[in-house]
């Protein structure tokens, strides 16, 4: 081989996408039983929001990139930013950082970041559609989650968006726990094990 020539190296990794949803189904089960009054605090959810939430899902995000998944690498790698935001920002509000940070948090910020999300979300929604029916309907109810957390921090009907947000986050956690299982055993055992819908086929 010459000095000019270059050398291209495809490394082959298994599909991500499992331990993406994996860490999404587990912070947002734990995140919802605090927002559903079964659990009390935030110091459990923010272990799980820096680990799971955000850091499966990077990991997961990594690798779809290197699938060449530019949709899943970047949905995995937002929302795992969104995570390591949203547990700094509790840290913040309770004090971790110090008394001054706490005194000048203003929940409206957060608003107008859950609504950029959710613009984010309902683009990305539209890509899910060439996924599979499964991971659509997961990103539309994180739409409405983020719409609720978008409402609730605005001061919008402050129970109503809490609840629905609440039941929004519960139901992300059991969709993902799905596709998770999806993901594995559909591949692990070479067959249709768990359906997640065949993509609506609309825009390719």
């Amino acid at each position: 081989m010459s000095a000019a020539e270059t050398q291209k190296v495809k490394v082959t990794v298994a599909n991500p996408t499992a331990l993406g949803l994996f860490g999404l189904a587990m912070v947002t089960l734990v995140a919802s039983s605090q927002k559903l009054g079964l659990t009390t605090g935030l110091s459990f959810v923010i272990v799980y929001a820096l680990f799971l939430g955000a850091t499966a899902q990077l990991i997961a995000c990594i690798f779809d990139f290197l699938h060449d998944n530019i949709w899943g690498g970047t949905v995995f790698g937002a929302y795992a930013f969104f995570w390591y935001a949203v547990a700094t920002a509790w840290m913040m509000k309770m004090g971790v950082f110090g008394p001054e940070l706490a005194a000048a948090c203003d929940v409206k910020q957060l608003g107008f970041a859950f609504l950029g999300y959710l613009i984010f979300s309902v683009l990305m929604t539209l890509g899910a559609m060439e996924v599979s029916k499964l991971i659509f309907i997961t990103m539309f109810v994180i739409d409405i989650l983020l719409a609720a957390l978008s409402l609730n921090a605005f001061g919008v009907a402050p129970h109503e968006t809490h609840m629905i947000g609440a039941y929004a986050e519960l139901a992300t956690a059991l969709l993902s726990f799905y596709g998770c299982g999806a993901v594995v055993l559909n591949t692990f055992f070479g067959k249709v094990f768990l359906p997640v819908g065949k993509p609506f086929g609309i825009f390719k």
